[in-house]
């Protein structure tokens, strides 16, 4: 089978993990790099690039054109929509869903000055950032993970944010401060490493042997969570599900915020296990009839720089 992936260095560890665990069980894989147009325009902010699914398209075609048989992502890259002929075949043990601060002295968020410089690819965090901290000056940060370290290294930043999942998928042991997702809730699916394939094909079977049940309903749970608000990976989103201990409810927070961190709708609540795409998509509506739509309206017209009528 021909596993696809992009070449970063986060991508090739994340689909070194799962080619090891197929190979565990006998099977045979080749790995090819696509690049995909998350990693050709590294020139401008993300939400400059058109359309969903920036890192994820181009192995999407090459995958229903038959060429690979195998994609390995990140699933908070995935769309919540997805083509039919694709099948998310198995979702992986969840790692860390939640994002770090990396500081150059060590500082925590409340420690940094007035004004410090802080790097981030995402609108998320940025708007959490200033909701937490309006005196920050946030700065794009484009790059893999070791670019943006490195730029960190190099003084561009005081501090960076990250995924704590990626440094770990990369073995790396890091001083950093984790942000505890009550101020700063994750995106949908943080932490997480999807396989997909065609549907119905012998590679979904197989890969199938390596889904994580309780990781998969969190992971859905949290893209049902924002499917009726249709933000999209660019807007300032964050949705996190985590079972309880006992596996009879799921926690759920899900929370629209405006570009500068002012205006919020949020959602923190216990919902019950049994049919919990039903109560999942009960909160989904909730959040559009408090306003989450329109918050979404006004951070696309705001990035794409239209004028409201």
């Amino acid at each position: 089978m021909i596993l696809g992936t992009r070449g970063s260095a986060l991508a090739v560890a994340q689909a070194d993990l799962v080619t090891k665990m197929l190979e565990e069980r006998g099977h045979e894989l080749e790995r090819e790099i696509i690049k995909t147009s998350g990693d050709v325009f590294t020139d401008r902010p993300l939400h400059e690039v058109a359309g969903v699914g920036a890192f994820v398209r181009e192995l999407d075609d090459r995958m229903i054109a038959g060429e690979v048989d195998i994609a390995v992502h990140s699933m908070k890259d995935l769309p919540t929509i997805r083509p039919p002929e694709l099948a998310i075949a198995a979702v992986l043990e969840r790692d860390s869903p939640y994002d770090v601060l990396l500081t150059q002295d060590g500082s925590t968020l409340d420690e940094l000055p007035d004004g410090a410089i802080i790097g981030t690819t995402s609108m998320r965090r940025r708007a959490q950032l200033l909701r937490f901290r309006p005196d920050l000056n946030i700065q794009d940060l484009r790059g893999n993970i070791n670019t943006r370290i490195k730029k960190l290294e190099d003084g561009l930043y005081d501090g960076i944010l990250l995924a704590e999942a990626g440094l770990q998928r990369m073995g790396w042991e890091m001083n950093v401060h984790r942000l505890p997702p009550e101020g700063f809730c994750p995106s949908a699916n943080q932490g997480t490493i999807v396989i997909v394939t065609r549907s119905g094909s012998e590679a979904e079977k197989i890969c199938s042997e390596l889904n994580h049940e309780k990781s998969r309903i969190e992971t859905e749970v949290e893209r049902i969570l924002i499917t009726d608000v249709e933000g999209g990976c660019v807007v300032p989103i964050g949705s996190f599900a985590r079972i309880s201990d006992d596996g009879d409810e799921i926690h759920v927070l899900v929370e629209v915020l405006s570009l500068d961190g002012t205006r919020e709708v949020r959602i923190d609540e216990m919902i019950p296990m049994k049919n919990y795409r039903e109560h999942a998509a009960s909160i989904g509506r909730m959040l559009v009839e408090m306003g989450g739509k329109e918050l979404v309206r006004d951070a696309v017209c705001e990035l794409s720089g239209c004028e409201d009528e």
